[in-house]
């Protein structure tokens, strides 16, 4: 369990690097338990922001952190396009619900 502040950012690091690791396998099962995992630890890090704050020093580690989830984002997208795009082709002719 995360403890100070930053250690959030770094659970969800890990969690998106985890994601990233699964989508390079195609285990797109895993790839949503981690997107999952990151819901939830990104929920608590909110929680924990409104009454914590980061000292000058994991503000810097908390930007590197941050770029890093995004490039990881960038290149789980990029792997999950086919798939989402086959995803797309079986639900062509399905009736669209909303809810």
């Amino acid at each position: 369990m995360p403890e100070m502040l930053i250690d959030y950012y770094k659970a969800i690091e890990n969690s998106s690097a985890k994601m990233l690791e699964a989508a390079r396998l195609k285990d797109w099962d895993e790839v949503v338990r981690y997107e999952g995992a990151c819901a939830v630890l990104i929920e608590q890090l909110r929680y924990r922001a409104q009454n914590e704050d980061l000292e000058p020093e994991q503000r810097k580690e908390k930007t590197r952190i941050m770029q890093r989830i995004l490039r990881n984002d960038a290149q789980i997208r990029i792997l999950a396009e086919p798939w989402l795009a086959q995803f797309d082709h079986v639900l062509e002719g399905q009736p669209q619900v909303l809810h």
